[in-house]
C-alpha cells in the first residue's frame, strides 16, 4: 500500500483496509490489472521448524490421542514436550 499523508491506499484497488483489499480481489482478476503491476523485492522471515522422525506405531498412537483431544498431532507433541521439559527444569532447580 502506498503511504499518503492521512491514509494508506493500494494502487490498484484503492482500498484502505485489508478487508477492502480482500473484497476487491474476490471480485477482480489480476490478469485484468497486470499492466499496472511492477516487480518488487521483499524479504520473508520465517520461524525455523525442525523435524523429528517417529516410528509409524508411535505416530499412530499420537494421532489417535490428538484426534480425541481435537488438536493436530504436531500440537499435541509440542504440548507434551513443553510439559516434559518444564518438569525437567523444575527438577534441576
Amino acid at each position: 500500500m502506498k503511504e499518503n499523508k492521512d491514509e494508506q491506499v493500494t494502487s490498484i484497488s484503492k482500498a484502505k483496509t485489508l478487508e477492502e483489499i480482500a473484497d476487491f480481489w474476490d471480485t477482480h482478476s489480476l490478469a485484468d490489472h497486470w499492466d499496472e503491476t511492477h516487480e518488487v523485492d521483499f524479504e520473508v522471515r520465517m520461524q525455523r521448524k525442525c523435524r523429528v522422525t517417529l516410528t509409524p506405531e508411535i505416530y499412530e498412537k499420537i494421532e489417535k490421542v490428538a484426534r480425541e483431544q481435537g488438536v493436530l498431532p504436531e500440537t499435541l507433541v509440542n504440548l507434551w514436550l513443553a510439559e516434559h521439559l518444564q518438569g525437567i527444569e523444575k527438577e534441576a532447580s
